[in-house]
């Protein structure tokens, strides 16, 4: 993607991020550590529960399970469960198993991809399923309807009611206290759905008040409700 200040100049695109939920805490170092030399922004976890508390936080691009968690849902629950809020969201189960059948007895999702524990540390074969369950999820989703070459169609649900928040005029501490959640989390969720509009900051325009224009020429001019009505 290119710089709109200077058409010479490149800027990379925004890493990839991943949830990783793995319950034993030596695996899930070696495979964090895997997939953040391959260049992935990696937020690890030990359970479900714990994935489902900072889910909407993190705003993963993809989830990366163990299907086997201990206590509380398995992997193919999780991934259900998560699946429900962002159907956009790529899932990669770690597993011994080529097949859920024999180990679950619960449906996996759609278009999910498997590693086989024995090659959790190969950044190729990881990188692999990533990209093969990031592409089968994100095929035929449809956002508000829009047309596929449209920037708002590479947005997620949660960054759509966030782009809203913005073009209502909030500031990003305002943001961050209606979702109950931290400024910087608000900050790296926006600096990723600017990534996904396709604007940069190139020193001359407002990145911010691009963003609310491309959200109020599809959908008109929103109006601010009042900080107590809480978050669209």
């Amino acid at each position: 993607r290119r710089d709109l200040g200077d058409s010479s100049r490149v800027t990379p695109a925004a890493p990839r991020s991943v949830l990783l939920v793995e319950d034993h805490a030596m695996t899930r170092a070696l495979v964090q550590r895997s997939l953040e030399d391959d260049g992935f922004v990696v937020t690890a976890v030990e359970n479900a529960r714990g994935a489902i508390r900072v889910f909407e936080d993190v705003d993963p691009d993809v989830l990366v399970a163990d299907i086997s968690l201990g206590a509380g849902p398995n992997g193919v629950e999780l991934a259900t469960i998560l699946r429900a809020h962002a159907p956009y969201l790529g899932v990669v189960f770690l597993t011994n198993h080529t097949s859920l059948d024999p180990v679950e007895g619960v449906a996996p999702p759609d278009n999910v991809a498997f590693v086989h524990k024995g090659s959790v540390t190969n950044p190729s074969e990881l990188r692999r399923a990533i990209e093969s369950a990031l592409s089968d999820s994100r095929e035929g989703l449809v956002i508000s309807s829009r047309p596929g070459d449209d920037p708002l169609s590479r947005l997620s649900p949660l960054q759509m009611s966030v782009l809203r928040q913005l073009a209502e005029g909030w500031s990003n501490a305002e943001i961050a206290q209606q979702r109950g959640t931290t400024t910087r989390s608000v900050e790296r969720l926006i600096s990723r759905m600017f990534d996904a509009l396709g604007i940069s900051d190139d020193g001359k325009h407002s990145v911010r008040v691009e963003a609310a224009r491309i959200y109020c020429q599809a959908f008109g001019v929103p109006e601010r409700p009042s900080p107590s009505g809480g978050s669209p």
